[in-house]
């Protein structure tokens, strides 16, 4: 079975990272929104635009403004979660790898370009790991906490840190702090 995680599941991660397993619950509830998967059986997935834009620009291929491709990060809603894997296979005839970094995968939305980071050899491995299971998700998920030296942040409670690091700069205009705050404090009172 894909979906789920149980909390023995959860706590063998914490205890890997070296962190509380309300830290990582907290992740989960701000990242996951619920499943790693969509009711179709595909991964969630969020293509990012303004990634594809800038990975386009760097291995020397001409950008066209799009849908599905700009150059900077917009408030504009990127539509629908069923709608992104059509997003995702447009932006792929263009370039299959590039457009497979440029997109935020599973549970724990780790986004392509950071396969390396998860343990993985190439792109589609770390496709094929996210298909796998939720389970395999969460493991992605903790080689990239490792690997990128965001442990620290988890083990410290450092949600402002935690936040830059995960989610970028532009993390403020979500209230991901907020939001990663509340839902530590609701899973360390259970």
């Amino acid at each position: 079975m894909k979906i789920g995680i149980n909390d023995a599941q959860f706590a063998n991660v914490a205890k890997k990272i070296g962190c509380e397993l309300a830290m990582i619950k907290a992740v989960d509830k701000i990242e996951s929104k619920g499943s790693g998967f969509l009711p179709t059986g595909e991964i969630k997935i969020l293509f990012e635009p303004h990634i594809f834009w800038k990975y386009l620009r760097r291995a020397g291929i001409t950008t066209v403004r799009s849908e599905i491709c700009y150059p900077v990060w917009k408030t504009e809603p990127y539509g629908k979660t069923s709608d992104q894997h059509g997003r995702l296979q447009l932006a792929t005839k263009i370039n299959r790898n590039i457009a497979l970094m440029s997109a935020s995968w599973g549970r724990f939305q780790i986004m392509g370009f950071n396969f390396k980071a998860c343990g993985c050899k190439t792109i589609q491995e770390f496709i094929n790991k996210n298909d796998e299971s939720e389970v395999a998700q969460l493991d992605l998920f903790a080689n990239y906490i490792i690997n990128v030296n965001l442990d620290d942040e988890l083990i410290e409670r450092d949600f402002t840190g935690f936040a830059r690091g995960y989610n970028g700069p532009l993390h403020v205009r979500n209230n991901y702090v907020g939001k990663l705050r509340s839902a530590y404090l609701l899973f360390k009172t259970k």
